[in-house]
């Protein structure tokens, strides 16, 4: 067994510190990434095979400036950003005023449990230490109906391990231990899509779907 590590397994996610960083750079986090054309033509493939399967509202959680939720109601998705920076809400809200964005967190996703089709988290989980991954999965898991989709994109590593990420701490996975994590909290896998030759740091997308009937 490997030892723990106690600097990775110790730590929590600090929102305020995350929220701020990403309120400080907004605009050029904006303009570097906020359209799909920044988005891999495979990735939103993956993301329009599994959440449109279902009628329903689908959450874009850490939905940035917003362009991912615009895909989704491109699609005919019923879908709703969430994000804790008001800086991109504000933004999305301007730029797509047919899509619907509120602020909110993913540990506490306000809404009735089993209420909602699919769940999108599209790099949403990178900033989140060991710790803190499994209580959002359960809280995703709560609101989720049964058999509805999740898809997530996560960078990838060897080991769970924490790097500096440009805007705040984050953290790669290796990707059948994020499965297990998935796994734990009550979803499956069914798909995923990994890179780790192009120019950007090794990441994956990984589709799986909520147990139950």
């Amino acid at each position: 067994m490997r030892p723990r590590r106690t600097d990775l397994y110790d730590r929590r996610v600090d929102h305020t510190r995350v929220r701020q960083a990403y309120g400080a750079i907004a605009p050029l986090y904006i303009e570097l990434f906020g359209t799909t054309g920044h988005v891999h033509a495979d990735d939103l493939a993956l993301i329009g095979r599994h959440l449109t399967v279902r009628t329903g509202p689908v959450l874009d959680l850490g939905c940035g400036p917003g362009h991912l939720t615009d895909h989704l109601r491109s699609l005919g998705v019923d879908a709703t950003g969430i994000d804790m920076v008001p800086e991109f809400v504000a933004h999305a809200r301007a730029t797509h005023p047919d899509c619907a964005y509120r602020l909110g967190s993913l540990d506490d996703l306000a809404v009735p449990d089993h209420s909602v089709a699919g769940i999108l988290a599209w790099y949403s989980l990178i900033h989140l230490p060991p710790p803190d991954l499994d209580g959002v999965l359960a809280e995703f898991r709560r609101a989720i109906v049964p058999g509805g989709p999740l898809v997530a994109g996560i960078f990838v590593g060897d080991e769970v391990g924490a790097f500096e990420h440009k805007v705040a701490t984050a953290y790669r996975w290796p990707v059948d231990e994020f499965s297990a994590r998935l796994r734990q909290a009550g979803f499956a896998e069914v798909e995923r899509l990994t890179r780790l030759n192009d120019a950007h740091r090794p990441h994956a997308a990984v589709a799986a779907v909520a147990s139950g009937a």
